[in-house]
């Protein structure tokens, strides 16, 4: 008998561990994750985006077929089909809870976990948390935040190499958005760290027996990934930390613009000193910097 499925819901924090935690659990016997890592259906829902989304599904259906199988055919067959079926769903332009279920559901056999991982969800309302976490009887949040300087900075220069040409280009425009950030007119970075926002919605939304917050340093080890295993209800594997993903070029950030992040991000840093007082170590050093 099929019982019934632990519904994994990552929400973040981009630029924290998410694509690392995707590729861990989509290797592990015990769960089943579709190629798809971002599925953006509630943020979708929310917002009424599904043009927008559809029109992204499509473009990367036309790439994967257009780059063809090279030497994983399988895998290759597979992401197309989850495409379009992932497209099918988008396409009834309407919440249907049922076929979003479905589609995580679809092939996963006797395995534990099913799982969305949308950094985006951690910017969702309170209600629409709140209706996530009653999809199904057992629906479980996970949400990773990493040092807040080391987000901010990684997610810039992320955001400069989509507009960048070459490495000297990348680093001026890296620079030119980290002044943006810290004026506040960059949102689509700032508000991906706002841990305080998306913990105090989390808590409101989700029991605290259902969401686990960890810090992407502590992810980052063995002790880490099992507790990780052990919110989940899934047996150890072995992870590989060596592959570190989208991780981007390394750019040093300049004194003055580490200077002004950090009092930027003092809110953040007391907050989560305040909610969790055993930080790793680099946040401890930041913080003494926040506080010197």
């Amino acid at each position: 008998m099929t019982t019934e499925a632990t519904i994994l819901m990552c929400v973040g924090a981009t630029k924290a561990g998410t694509t690392w935690l995707y590729r861990h659990l989509s290797a592990h016997p015990n769960c089943h994750l579709r190629t798809i890592k971002e599925l953006h259906y509630f943020d979708t829902v929310e917002t009424d985006g599904y043009d927008r989304q559809i029109a992204l599904k499509v473009a990367e259906f036309d790439a994967a077929e257009e780059k063809g199988p090279g030497d994983r055919p399988w895998m290759h067959k597979r992401k197309l089909r989850d495409l379009a079926d992932w497209a099918a769903v988008l396409e009834r332009r309407a919440e249907d809870t049922d076929a979003y279920l479905r589609y995580l559901m679809q092939d996963r056999g006797e395995k534990r976990v099913v799982g969305d991982v949308t950094p985006a969800y951690a910017l969702l309302p309170v209600e629409r948390l709140r209706r996530i976490a009653r999809l199904s009887g057992d629906v479980r949040f996970v949400y990773l935040i990493r040092d807040p300087l080391a987000r901010l900075w990684s997610h810039v220069r992320m955001l400069a190499a989509r507009a960048g040409r070459g490495l000297g280009d990348l680093a001026a425009k890296a620079h030119g958005l980290m002044d943006r950030a810290l004026s506040g007119d960059l949102p689509a970075a700032t508000e991906r760290g706002d841990y305080a926002g998306a913990l105090a919605r989390l808590d409101a939304a989700v029991a605290p027996s259902r969401l686990l917050v960890m810090f992407y340093e502590d992810l980052m080890s063995r002790p880490g990934v099992d507790r990780l295993h052990g919110f989940l209800g899934i047996g150890a594997t072995e992870p590989n930390f060596d592959r570190r993903v989208h991780e981007g070029v390394a750019l040093e950030l300049e004194a003055g613009h580490r200077a002004r992040a950090l009092a930027y991000l003092r809110p953040q840093y007391d907050f989560v000193a305040r909610r969790f007082p055993a930080l790793p170590e680099n946040w401890r050093r930041n913080m003494g910097e926040v506080h010197g």
